[in-house]
């Protein structure tokens, strides 16, 4: 099995839903929510990818880089990418229903584990989406992230207790997921937290604990005093406001000020091992990966998702040979380019 051959078989297996498109972009998709689209016009989706897009990189190959480690640390476990698969549910409507929920997450799960890493499991309106995560990351003695929707906080401390209780890595709150049209159809309402609420809910949760959907250096502020153990930067992948800047475009800004404080992660528009260096260089510790990982999982079941994954570390690891980064601490900003230097 190859990544031509994964897609070919995603491409079959999710027609209608995705198109599997040569360059995933967000431009033949724009407004198919539900499906694999962006919201609205597309172009939160499509802002993700070009700001990446860019990011250019110094090449330097005068060093002693030859050999780079890229394994990482991330809440106590040693990983051996600084990749991970992100919350994706709604196999049915978003993808087209070919991979039951219960075995896509699975899929993820497990493919994020024989990779050396963690997946992450999602949540939506059907309870058996969440319930599918927690079972597949049990089956894996724990060796998963499990995220939810932003309900009310009584709802959510149930939801966590039961992912510590199956013995999972970390839990956290989707809470770009606020204004979500399809939770809102399945009787599922979600909404903003408040910073009392939202410290309410860490300081009952007794496990590392992460808000996801950061935009802005207000928000990261507030999830860092409220005692988040990590933040993901994150518009939903261009899902849920249209016309949001790119990631790649307000992590800087985050990372100034919270780097080294919390464990700063970061998603959308990651295709390549290099697109992943680019959000480390701009102050990530690690990177979230969907729509590819989707793509795996439909093309290639667990080893479709473990092939995505560690292609994109060997990516990743021949471009800090060729910037001279021995190391993921070693990674910085000084390997972007800028033409005012």
């Amino acid at each position: 099995m190859n990544l031509s051959e994964i897609k070919r078989n995603a491409r079959e297996k999710m027609k209608g839903y995705c198109r599997v498109c040569k360059a995933c972009d967000g431009v033949a998709c724009a407004g198919e929510v539900p499906g694999m689209g962006g919201a609205g016009t597309g172009a939160s989706f499509r802002a993700n990818v070009e700001a990446l897009a860019k990011v250019k990189l110094n090449m330097r190959t005068l060093h002693a880089a030859k050999d780079p480690d890229i394994s990482t640390q991330l809440f106590g476990k040693k990983l051996s990418m600084p990749i991970l698969a992100a919350p994706i549910t709604g196999s049915d409507y978003n993808m087209g229903g070919a991979v039951p929920e219960e075995e896509f997450i699975k899929m993820v799960i497990s493919g994020s584990k024989a990779a050396g890493t963690l997946g992450m499991c999602g949540d939506g309106g059907n309870p058996l989406f969440y319930d599918s995560g927690l079972k597949a990351i049990k089956e894996e003695n724990g060796h998963g992230i499990a995220i939810m929707k932003p309900r009310e906080n009584e709802v959510l401390m149930k939801m966590a207790q039961r992912a510590k209780g199956i013995g999972a890595v970390a839990a956290g709150m989707d809470v770009d997921g606020a204004g979500l049209v399809t939770m809102a159809l399945m009787g599922q309402p979600v909404g903003p937290k408040t910073f009392e609420e939202l410290k309410d809910i860490i300081s009952k949760v007794d496990m590392p604990f992460i808000v996801k959907g950061i935009m802005t250096v207000d928000e990261a502020e507030i999830a860092y005093k409220a005692g988040a153990s990590a933040i993901v930067v994150s518009n939903h992948g261009g899902r849920i406001l249209d016309f949001t800047p790119g990631v790649a475009e307000v992590l800087p800004a985050i990372a100034e000020k919270f780097k080294g404080k919390i464990t700063i992660l970061a998603d959308g528009g990651v295709r390549s091992g290099v697109d992943v260096l680019k959000y480390l260089a701009l102050g990530a510790d690690a990177v979230l990966v969907g729509r590819p990982v989707i793509i795996g999982a439909y093309g290639g079941g667990m080893e479709g998702v473990k092939l995505v994954l560690e292609t994109m570390a060997k990516e990743l690891y021949q471009a800090m040979i060729l910037t001279g980064c021995r190391d993921i601490s070693s990674i910085g900003p000084h390997i972007i380019y800028n033409s005012n230097r």
